[in-house]
């Protein structure tokens, strides 16, 4: 079920499509494939929105740097001095964060308007980047796939082809609070993530040095401990990069008994706890639990590969299982 959302300056039409399954209903937006709401219950069969957003299209255009539940590209997470060598070449994409490019320049994929076509249970999100935006190569075809499952999980799969070799790395951003939306700071929130390491990062959060041992460090959530604050890390998922999507955290709010676990294929989650939020949100009023490759993995070779030749088909899958405990 789609309705009018809205329309930007230049009279292009925005939409919201409504997903309802399994006892959860999910809206998606074409502006940016962004999840608007997660309506989920509690221990005791209470609904609520766990999910940070805007009701009107105008909360996204005037707040757009926390990117909330938005589909993040083409290179989510940092490029380091916002260029890049592949093939012999080196290229310069848009730096948008200081020196350096953050989630796909000043207008990545999401501050974009995407095709919708409903299919069974859910959404296929399509635009294609031509070559050159944002500086980066080639031109990416890309879709991206909400379904929510007979037990009302919402699963993001991720596909994209290029004509010239490039570097991809997709994710969404959506914050989590799942007390509910508004319901004060997740710093309550327990978490367990199945990562032995995270990679150590200067002051402009680009990776230095080897990943890291967590053990005995507050980056230790491998048995469940309050996040609290203070969250900006790539953490190096024990299983690697995987075919099939494979649990790798959990969050759980002891308040409300509902809980969230995360599968993906990707080797690398990104903790961040929200601590710059701002504006309508308070600081930490959602924690992001981004599924991805490395941060400026194109400058560093001993990471997993973000590169994406013709021929080859990118593949990504993110499962967010909603559940509770008594």
């Amino acid at each position: 079920m789609s309705e009018l959302f809205g329309a930007l300056s230049d009279g292009t039409a925005v939409h919201r499509w409504t997903l309802e399954r399994g006892g959860v209903r999910v809206r998606v937006l074409s502006y940016g494939g962004i999840v608007q709401s997660a309506e989920v219950p509690d221990r005791s069969g209470r609904t609520a929105d766990v999910v940070l957003g805007f009701a009107d299209l105008d909360g996204y255009l005037r707040h757009p740097e926390p990117y909330l539940g938005a589909v993040i590209g083409r290179y989510a997470n940092r490029i380091a001095g916002g260029r890049f060598p592949l093939d012999g070449r080196t290229h310069e994409v848009t730096r948008n964060e200081g020196a350096n490019s953050l989630h796909g320049g000043k207008r990545g994929f999401d501050k974009h308007v995407w095709e919708v076509t409903p299919v069974q249970h859910g959404l296929r999100l399509s635009r294609v980047s031509p070559d050159g935006e944002e500086g980066f190569p080639g031109r990416l075809a890309v879709t991206v796939t909400y379904t929510l499952t007979a037990s009302g999980a919402l699963r993001i799969g991720y596909e994209a082809v290029t004509d010239a070799p490039t570097v991809v790395n997709l994710t969404n951003h959506t914050y989590w609070n799942l007390g509910g939306a508004g319901s004060g700071a997740t710093g309550g929130h327990e978490l367990r993530l199945a990562a032995s390491r995270y990679t150590p990062v200067d002051a402009d959060l680009i990776p230095v040095g080897a990943p890291a041992d967590v053990s005995g460090s507050r980056l230790d959530f491998r048995a469940p401990r309050p996040t609290g604050s203070g969250y900006d890390h790539n953490f190096v998922l024990d299983k690697g990069v995987t075919g099939a999507a494979e649990e790798v955290a959990e969050l759980y709010d002891p308040g409300s008994g509902r809980t969230l676990t995360v599968s993906t294929t990707e080797p690398g989650l990104q903790l961040y706890t929200g601590d710059h939020l701002s504006g309508p949100f308070a600081p930490n009023a959602g924690t992001a639990l981004e599924t991805q490759h490395f941060p400026d993995s194109p400058n560093r070779p001993d990471f997993p590969a973000t590169v994406l030749r013709p021929g080859e088909v990118y593949r990504s899958e993110t499962v967010y299982g909603f559940g509770v405990r008594g």
